[in-house]
């Protein structure tokens, strides 16, 4: 994102965001100064870290009286949210500032007591989109984690869920898939703020050894579980390379399972995650057997196109483009359970799996083993189902804000 682009949308936020119907953590935060008043701050933040009046956290914690920021931390895809998906970070200086960026997505992503020694208080505000395996999750986990070992206090600055907080879907994650796609026995989509699932992670015992955060959520105000962000008044600023909108996120929780196979999901084209194909692909075919499937919300219509990176780069591919109908309705996850299951059956010949990574997005790999093994996923369903109930039934204790 270049200067001018910054300075353009920094005009659309103050316009836009300055009379939002939410204000966030990052909004409310001079209302909680006492936390970082004659502290040392460390920010773990991106370019999504923006106030309504088109302020980063940095400016903003900097022009605080008696608060004195020594270091930055940097996620997935950088402080400026500009490197690609999995593309290691290294540490660097922040040119506006001179502050030093301490890579949490390369050899580190869990701050070490030598990055905490200039720091009392540490500070994480970035937007998530309601995925289980978007690791900005993991870079907070494990930056709380980081801070209770070394007696540090922890701050989210909290933000909206993109998808709401009322609908959740999908597998809880079983313990040997955790990774840094899915650390904890959350499902797929998991319908709470980054602060409700802070305050989840360290009041169900989730930290490694157990530790115990000194945790703090600066709330949202003017938030309701049942809105999508575009109700929410605020500026939707891509949070990562390929999520450019508010559909493509609504999307996600079930395309991104395509990463776990040989087709493209769309990365390196206009609209990743909203339209998945391959080379080898009959676009008319699928896009007949997908419809057949009567997924509530979804419609489906052939498409062609070449990717100009990731899988299939500069390759001409044949497949499926979606078209939101009913937001409300859908379910994203199922819905792409489904569609590698139809993948898979037309095309046992060209079809392959990633059974690694497709088994650590899932969580399980009862789905992968069903698909291969020719068996029905639907008697999959129930049993999320089940699950899902109980993990909300067990979140609403952390619950900031009313359903």
């Amino acid at each position: 994102m270049n200067v001018k682009t910054i300075c353009i949308l920094m005009s659309i936020w103050f316009v836009t965001a300055s009379s939002a119907a939410v204000r966030t953590g990052l909004d409310n935060v001079e209302q909680h100064s006492d936390l970082f008043k004659g502290k040392r701050v460390g920010i773990i933040a991106n370019h999504t870290a923006y106030d309504s009046q088109g302020r980063h956290i940095v400016d903003v914690l900097r022009a605080m009286p008696g608060v004195q920021v020594t270091a930055l931390f940097s996620p997935e895809h950088g402080f400026r949210g500009t490197e690609e998906a999995g593309a290691s970070i290294d540490n660097r200086t922040d040119a506006a500032t001179g502050l030093p960026i301490l890579s949490l997505y390369g050899k580190t992503r869990k701050p070490t007591p030598q990055m905490l020694a200039d720091v009392d208080v540490l500070v994480f505000d970035i937007q998530d989109v309601g995925a289980r395996f978007y690791t900005y999750l993991y870079t907070m986990s494990l930056a709380m984690e980081a801070a209770a070992e070394c007696g540090k206090r922890f701050v989210v600055l909290d933000r909206p869920n993109p998808l709401g907080g009322v609908r959740i879907e999908g597998p809880i994650l079983e313990p040997q898939f955790a990774t840094f796609v899915g650390l904890y026995p959350i499902p797929v989509r998991y319908g709470l703020t980054v602060g409700e699932l802070a305050r989840m992670i360290n009041g169900e015992g989730w930290l490694a050894g157990k530790v115990k955060a000194d945790l703090t959520v600066v709330p949202l105000t003017g938030w309701r579980r049942d809105m999508w962000y575009d109700k929410t008044g605020l500026p939707f600023i891509k949070p990562s390379p390929n999520m450019p909108d508010l559909e493509t996120a609504t999307l996600y929780p079930g395309l991104c399972l395509l990463e776990g196979t040989n087709l493209s999901e769309g990365r390196g084209t206009p609209k990743p995650f909203r339209q998945f194909g391959a080379p080898w692909i009959d676009a008319n075919a699928l896009t007949a057997r997908l419809n057949a499937l009567g997924l509530v919300g979804l419609r489906f219509a052939p498409t062609s196109f070449t990717p100009t990176s990731s899988k299939h780069q500069g390759q001409a591919c044949q497949g499926v483009e979606i078209t939101l109908v009913d937001r409300d309705r859908i379910e994203p996850f199922w819905a792409g359970v489904l569609i590698v299951n139809e993948l898979c059956r037309m095309y046992p010949n060209q079809f392959e799996w990633n059974a690694s990574h497709f088994d650590r997005l899932c969580g399980t790999d009862t789905i992968r083993k069903a698909i291969a093994g020719g068996t029905s996923v639907e008697r999959l369903k129930p049993v999320w189902d089940a699950a899902c109930k109980s993990f909300q039934a067990a979140g609403r204790k952390y619950f900031l804000y009313a359903e």
